[in-house]
């Protein structure tokens, strides 16, 4: 019978570009997080 982990050679881990693709998004969503709570004290008069 043949298993699921005869290819042990494949590297473990997502790869290259799911990375790029999570950091395309995840960068912009926390300078965007981060301008907000920049901005938020003049929302409330401070």
């Amino acid at each position: 019978m043949s298993t699921q982990s005869e290819a042990t050679d494949a590297p473990s881990g997502p790869p290259p570009i799911a990375w790029l693709a999570w950091a395309w998004v995840v960068i912009p969503f926390l300078y965007g997080l981060y301008q907000l709570v920049i901005k938020i004290p003049a929302l409330f008069g401070g």
